[in-house]
């Protein structure tokens, strides 16, 4: 079944790749035609949080066309570079085929790894050894050099903490990062409190409230950029809920009280948990 589905794949991946070249030839689409890697950054990042959301919403056809999307973005990459002849779309391949290869001696060199944690500081080593072959030896850049400051910042903490953590610098459990975000609320409060405080020290210390924050999402094994998007999908419905219920009165927010959207609020909820509840019993 695996080779069936490489070589069904093959081909599709074949026409992809061929259609990417037409379209970007002469006579063909003037907008594709005009993309550049800068212009196409936009609809890559956009393409890869749609992912993420068809991941999110468990919607498996939806999921199909959104992984599509993300790998004509690839696809397209690659076309570019291959007209200007850096490389194609066949070296992308080989280059992330063999470094996974390379990156699993456990399962291609003979090389033992009992735990998913084994593995993980496998990668380091092997990752550190990549570097030294390239000349850049582990003394002279850092681990996190390979982390993209780039990244959302929620995804940056995440990525960080988890890589140092291959590398024993952690907390040692759950309950230790949930006593340091206390740590840091109190640390938050007394900036607060004080006579004189800058807005570059509350920015300080609400920023290390948040950076405790997504370490223990890690330590509970949640992804919390995926527990943030549920808390705003949960909002927006619930905020969806009070609009509705006040036009259904002849209102809306703005003429509204906080009392009034507040039990609205609460009905959103009831609302809610009875059909999680009728859901369960079914």
């Amino acid at each position: 079944m695996p080779n069936d589905v490489a070589e069904a794949a093959g081909e599709s991946f074949r026409k992809l790749v061929e259609l990417i070249a037409r379209l970007r030839a002469p006579g063909g689409c003037p907008w594709d035609r005009e993309q550049t890697h800068q212009s196409l950054k936009p609809m890559l990042l956009e393409e890869a949080y749609e992912v993420v959301e068809a991941i999110d919403d468990g919607d498996d056809d939806e999921l199909t066309g959104e992984l599509g999307d993300l790998l004509l973005q690839v696809v397209f990459h690659s076309d570019i570079a291959t007209e200007e002849k850096r490389f194609d779309v066949g070296e992308v391949i080989e280059r992330v085929t063999a470094k996974m290869i390379r990156r699993h001696p456990h399962v291609f060199a003979g090389d033992k790894a009992e735990t998913a944690t084994d593995v993980l500081r496998s990668w380091e080593a092997i990752k550190a050894a990549e570097l030294a072959e390239k000349g850049k030896p582990p003394a002279e850049g850092s681990m996190l050099d390979s982390i993209s400051s780039s990244l959302p910042a929620a995804m940056e903490t995440y990525q960080m903490t988890t890589k140092v953590s291959r590398v024993g610098f952690d907390w040692p459990d759950a309950d230790s990062v949930v006593k340091k975000v206390y740590d840091e609320m109190t640390e938050l409060e007394e900036a607060r409190s004080r006579d004189e405080i800058s807005h570059r020290e509350i920015v300080d210390e609400l920023g290390d409230v948040m950076f405790v924050l997504v370490n223990v999402a890690r330590h509970l094994g949640v992804d919390p950029e995926s527990a943030l998007k549920s808390s705003n999908r949960k909002f927006r419905r619930r905020f969806r809920f009070i609009e509705d219920r006040l036009r259904e009165r002849g209102s809306h927010p703005a003429a509204s009280t906080i009392e009034e959207m507040d039990q609205l609020w609460a009905d959103a909820k009831k609302e809610e948990k009875a059909r999680r509840q009728a859901t369960n019993e079914a």
